[in-house]
């Protein structure tokens, strides 16, 4: 039997903070459950999908409700483990965010030279405040597992269980199994809060719009964080 190559993670992992439960730090597998509720009014339902990841086994299990902000801070935190290999994703979608769709769009195509996620609607799937390295990383080091409406804690269960596997086992089409640490040493990063991009000038009202709007909910969060201490995707 060969041994599955587990590394150590970055002396800084998780290197932000967020609305997550950290957990085995060698296991290959997150759980990311979207988000359309305020924290202090998550349904008891979406709790129980990001408890059961957790409790199965995996390194990281939380919420996630930006496609800016929000998936930046996954991203930094998973390139500095190289044992999390797949990324489980359930929960519904957050309707005014399309995040999993801007999820999606990000492992399927990649963003363009302004760092926006490629193929989504999403209203600002901007990935200003990491490097293109980490993005590209987090592509390549993850295989998404989208679970995405089906609101079954048992298939999370089995999701995590898949990945933990030494034998590739069949789950809803995917070949899953632990495959091991990614091959290149942990990245380290933070949200780096650089807004405002010279190469990223408005070129209509709508544009403009969005930039004000992108520019509003950092300043939210910013606020957010300073208050309570721990600001959240």
């Amino acid at each position: 039997m060969i041994a599955v190559l587990k590394v150590d993670t970055h002396p800084d992992y998780p290197p932000e903070e967020g609305c997550y439960i950290r957990g085995n730090d060698r296991s290959p597998v997150a759980v990311l459950i979207i988000l359309r509720w305020e924290q202090d009014k998550v349904p008891p339902e979406i709790e129980k999908l990001v408890r059961v990841g957790a409790e199965s086994g995996a390194a990281l299990s939380g919420t996630l409700q930006t496609e800016n902000i929000g998936l930046e801070k996954v991203i930094c935190n998973v390139v500095s483990n190289p044992n999390i290999r797949y990324l489980v994703m359930g929960g519904p979608e957050s309707e005014g965010h399309l995040t999993g769709e801007a999820v999606k769009a990000l492992f399927e195509n990649g963003v363009d030279a302004k760092q926006r996620i490629i193929g989504t609607e999403s209203p600002h799937p901007f990935l200003y405040n990491i490097s293109l390295e980490m993005i590209e990383r987090f592509r390549s080091q993850l295989t998404l597992v989208d679970l995405q409406f089906q609101q079954d804690p048992d298939l999370v269960r089995r999701a995590v269980w898949s990945c933990y596997q030494e034998d590739p086992v069949e789950f809803l089409g995917q070949e899953l199994y632990d495959i091991g640490a990614y091959p290149e040493p942990p990245l380290s990063g933070t949200i780096t809060w650089k807004i405002l991009q010279p190469y990223w000038e408005p070129e209509d009202e709508k544009q403009r719009e969005a930039k004000r709007n992108a520019e509003a909910l950092m300043e939210k969060i910013r606020q957010k964080g300073s208050q309570k201490g721990h600001p959240g995707g």
